[in-house]
């Protein structure tokens, strides 16, 4: 068990960020564990092949026989949305000895793996060399499996922030907590990690608290050294829609009243979606999507709400009822 004591200040400092290098290296659970993932398993294969296998040889060493990740290849954002670029950068300029005490503690009480044993040398040559050589071979992992896919994944974490934003807004921390995942509980001013296989308590003194909603974290992940500020990274909502392809509509009655573009459109924002991602889903022009939206949002199908610098789209509740309308008296 973890915790992580809160005091007011550290409430108040509460931020949420969303990580590309963190996702980049939670993938990896995806490839050496996929029982656990039934959800990502179309992306893991098209991942494999698109993966050298050196470099899939590397990346898989850096995952613990108890599935831990090396903290000093996720490091905590500066900014609610840095780029790969930004992040890896970080990693770079990480010390030396923290690249070796991480790479330790990953893969404590057992040697290290081969592709990865300079992490023990007692030469900084050697270990500096592991590092640049660890951060290239992520790069191109991250650029040939996750880069394409990553406009979709950001606006699916970004729409799970603008949810955990509202909760606290209403609730306040115990409502932001409650669901997060059952393994966290909020209670006399500390957060509790339970299932962990650290059994450490970190005081935040004014460091706040960091929490990243993640694509393939599949529990809550705190940093592994106690050493490090709180942050957790927890299973953001919507993943199970991910991958899947665009629904089709299948009523002709709904088609013939607003169209089949605007029904495809209708079925697909299930979740929020920015205008860019719709029309690259179901590819067409953002300025035909944008043209659509104006209508289905005039006719009050659908909501939009600002995150950030994103105007996200989600159907209505008056859409939810034409659409159920639609499933439950399909045509004849």
């Amino acid at each position: 068990m973890i915790h992580f004591d809160l005091d007011v200040d550290d409430l108040a400092d509460t931020r949420f960020a969303i990580s590309p290098v963190q996702e980049t290296l939670c993938s990896l659970w995806v490839l050496r564990d996929p029982g656990r993932y039934a959800l990502h398993l179309p992306w893991r294969r098209a991942a494999l092949a698109a993966t050298d296998t050196d470099d899939l040889t590397t990346l898989l060493a850096l995952v613990g026989e108890s599935r831990a990740l090396p903290d000093f290849l996720t490091p905590r954002p500066g900014s609610f949305a840095p780029t790969m670029e930004e992040q890896i950068a970080q990693v770079r300029r990480t010390p030396l000895d923290i690249v070796r005490r991480d790479m330790l503690a990953t893969h404590a009480p057992g040697p290290l793996p081969i592709p990865v044993r300079d992490a023990d040398s007692p030469h900084d040559a050697d270990v500096r060399r592991l590092r640049d050589v660890l951060c290239d071979v992520v790069v191109r992992y991250w650029d040939r499996t996750l880069r394409p896919d990553w406009p979709r994944m950001r606006t699916l974490l970004e729409a799970d922030v603008v949810y955990r934003a509202r909760r606290l807004a209403v609730g306040g921390a115990r409502s932001l907590f409650a669901d997060i995942h059952t393994n966290v509980t909020w209670e006399d001013g500390a957060l509790r990690i339970d299932r962990m296989i650290g059994r450490h308590r970190v005081a935040a003194d004014g460091r706040g608290l960091l929490l990243l909603p993640s694509i393939f974290a599949y529990k809550p992940i705190p940093p592994m050294s106690p050493d490090e500020p709180p942050w957790l990274a927890y299973p953001a909502r919507g993943i199970a829609t991910l991958w899947t392809t665009t629904p089709h509509a299948t009523s002709a009655a709904l088609s013939a009243l607003i169209g089949v573009p605007r029904t495809r459109l209708l079925r697909l924002l299930e979740e929020p979606l920015p205008t860019i991602d719709i029309a690259h889903r179901l590819r067409v022009t953002p300025g035909a999507i944008s043209q659509h939206l104006r209508v289905l949002h005039g006719a009050g199908l659908v909501n939009r709400a600002r995150s950030g610098r994103l105007v996200l789209y989600r159907r209505s509740s008056l859409g939810d009822e034409l659409i159920g309308s639609a499933r439950d008296r399909p045509s004849r």
